[in-house]
């Protein structure tokens, strides 16, 4: 197994007017993917276009290098799942900030949050 640096726990609380991809609403859920390896999802909401989910998410990170991809889909049943969104971002510059704040603290020592807030699904 390859050395981890550590878990990153993401918290994926809600979406606000998201798009109507079925007939009146949308069944979204959204996937959390990091590399090829890890791939997480939330539980579906049915028919909403303001879900909360307000579910935890756990990566063990191993390369600072490589992105977390999130997507919003909505499920379909009898078809592919529409795409509704798409995030990226960095993780570089949070684990960085971890190391600083870390420092002289003592090792099984836990950070409680760091958290990024996707604003606008593109």
């Amino acid at each position: 197994m390859e050395n981890i640096l550590g878990l990153l726990r993401i918290h994926i609380h809600r979406g606000v007017n998201l798009a109507i991809r079925d007939t009146k609403s949308s069944d979204p859920y959204v996937v959390v993917r990091l590399g090829k390896q890890q791939k997480l999802r939330t539980r579906v909401v049915k028919k909403n276009v303001n879900p909360v989910w307000d579910e935890d998410l756990t990566l063990s990170i191993a390369d600072p290098n490589t992105p977390i991809k999130l997507m919003v889909f909505d499920k379909d049943t009898f078809s592919f799942d529409d795409k509704m969104g798409d995030a990226e971002f960095d993780i570089k510059p949070l684990i960085e900030a971890v190391k600083m704040r870390l420092e002289g603290v003592a090792s099984g020592t836990v950070v409680k949050s760091c958290s990024v807030c996707m604003k606008r699904w593109v």
